[in-house]
């Protein structure tokens, strides 16, 4: 439902107990000017998985399509909000890391929000690696290089969450670097394949 709240509760219930449009005019404004939370880096998930700009660049093309699909995934599940794709981020790196053991496995997470992120997250990969395999023969998509790029979101995912309940300032940042659209628009996109 949309409609007009009050300054003060626009101030204190904002993504707390408001889920606010990411298009709303303030909440973009309040998220440009919030402070991130401290990270230490010895609290970070994951530090085993290095990330840095040489796989950024080597990977830039899956990277976009991992962040689109992140994005769009979050868009098209109502009611979803950064924790959720938190939790949707850190089942699918679970999944990825127990593939690299050679075992095929899906942890996924209790959370049906998270669960729908997931699942549409693995949904895409498959079909990205599926029209990979109709266009080259093969698909170049290693296990491996997903399973980085997801860490880089959930390192991302940490940095940008605002810590509100229903607080969305990831997912509009996803949004703001592969502007809105419905899942079925990505059949259109050149990040499929070039």
């Amino acid at each position: 439902m949309r409609g007009d709240i009050c300054t003060i509760c626009c101030g204190t219930e904002r993504e707390v107990t408001v889920t606010c449009p990411l298009d709303c005019e303030y909440l973009q404004d309040a998220h440009r000017h919030e402070k991130p939370l401290p990270l230490d880096a010895s609290h970070l998930p994951n530090r085993d998985i290095s990330v840095n700009e040489r796989l950024l660049h080597d990977q830039e093309e899956l990277a976009a399509f991992l962040g689109q699909t992140l994005g769009y995934a979050a868009l098209d599940t109502p009611g979803a909000a950064d924790f959720d794709v938190r939790e949707a981020l850190d089942a699918l790196i679970r999944t990825y890391r127990t593939l690299q053991s050679g075992v095929y496995y899906e942890t996924q997470p209790d959370n049906a929000l998270a669960r729908t992120v997931f699942r549409k997250v693995q949904d895409a990969v498959a079909e990205y690696r599926a029209e990979e395999q109709r266009r080259l023969g093969m698909s170049k998509t290693r296990d491996v290089d997903v399973l980085h790029l997801l860490v880089f979101f959930q390192r991302l995912e940490l940095d940008r969450n605002n810590g509100r309940r229903r607080g969305r300032a990831f997912i509009g940042l996803l949004n703001s670097f592969y502007p809105a659209g419905r899942s079925s628009d990505r059949a259109n996109s050149g990040l499929v394949l070039p």
